[in-house]
């Protein structure tokens, strides 16, 4: 086996078609024909004389050594990109590609700011954006679906490196006819016995909002789990329940005519933290820190009840 006979078309190939299971969408994503890329796919077999991926009725799935050399291959292209990073990141620029990730509780409302500023200062930029639950974004930075993601903290895996950006408060939301809506501030008193409506357990907000309950005697309502913070706030304003919607929801999407009002608790200012994530493997800490502080200065701008959080 030569090594110098391996590509990094070939590697670039099998991460395709890793992340979509299937040749024909991998084919694709790299912009080559779907002969070239099985081409590309059996060559790298050949080179290495081990079987990498397994076609099947059910998909295409990478065998046990596979997963192994997927790995490896992942590392040789965040390396290839660390070097194109620091080359340019000398002179001060951001280029390329960059995937994010981000969750639908953060990104609907911090993105449009912060996309329309980074555009400005890294022209030679391009964001690619997706949007999933807490869980899934970590799954697929570590697949390589993302280069980086937008996360409420802390994250699950040690493989990953952060960078703190704020802590967003998260204030109790009540029906406008709602007995507790008279009150300007609420006591955590008042708390006792009160219906809570959260997101799915596939979010990390959905693990503060159980902690809450049980710190305050509130009931968290698991049959009426919502998909989105739109889906609270309505299914609050129909009077089903309270929510603790995020800051940047709130100053976004909540007005003086809306169906639902917001109060403070006295006494307890409730937070979640938010980063940015990455892989360790990565090798663009630099132009990932870089967005960091651009992140950092635009939020907290932005949005008054953002407090700013340094690593």
């Amino acid at each position: 086996m030569s090594i110098n006979k391996i590509t990094m078309k070939q590697l670039e190939c099998l991460l395709a078609v890793e992340q979509t299971e299937h040749f024909r969408r991998a084919a694709e994503r790299v912009k080559i024909s779907q002969p070239a890329l099985s081409a590309q796919i059996q060559n790298l077999e050949e080179v290495l004389g081990v079987k990498i991926v397994e076609r099947g009725r059910s998909g295409v799935a990478m065998t046990p050594l596979g997963r192994e050399i997927l790995h490896h291959a992942r590392v040789i292209i965040d390396e290839r990109q660390a070097m194109l990073d620091l080359a340019h990141s000398s002179k001060g620029n951001l280029i390329g590609t960059i995937k994010l990730g981000t969750s639908a509780t953060l990104g609907p409302y911090l993105l449009p700011h912060v996309v329309s500023s980074l555009h400005r200062k890294h022209q030679d930029l391009n964001l690619y954006v997706r949007e999933s639950a807490s869980l899934d974004l970590e799954y697929d930075l570590n697949q390589g679906v993302h280069d980086m993601i937008i996360s409420q903290l802390p994250t699950s895996s040690s493989d990953h490196i952060f960078e703190k950006l704020f802590r967003e408060p998260l204030f109790l939301t009540l029906a406008r006819d709602h007995p507790l809506a008279k009150k300007p501030t609420i006591n955590i008193s008042d708390l006792k016995g009160l219906d809570i409506l959260s997101l799915g357990p596939q979010y990390y907000l959905f693990e503060q909002i159980s902690s809450l309950c049980e710190t305050f005697g509130t009931r968290l309502l698991r049959d009426y789990e919502g998909t989105s913070l739109d889906a609270l706030r309505q299914m609050v304003g129909m009077g089903m329940g309270a929510a603790f919607l995020p800051a940047m929801y709130v100053q976004s999407e909540i007005t003086a005519r809306s169906e639902v009002v917001v109060r403070n608790i006295k006494g307890r200012t409730i937070t979640r933290t938010v980063g940015l994530v990455w892989r360790k493997s990565a090798g663009r800490a630099q132009s990932y820190r870089t967005i960091a502080t651009l992140i950092r200065d635009v939020a907290t701008k932005k949005f008054e009840d953002l407090v700013l959080e340094m690593s």
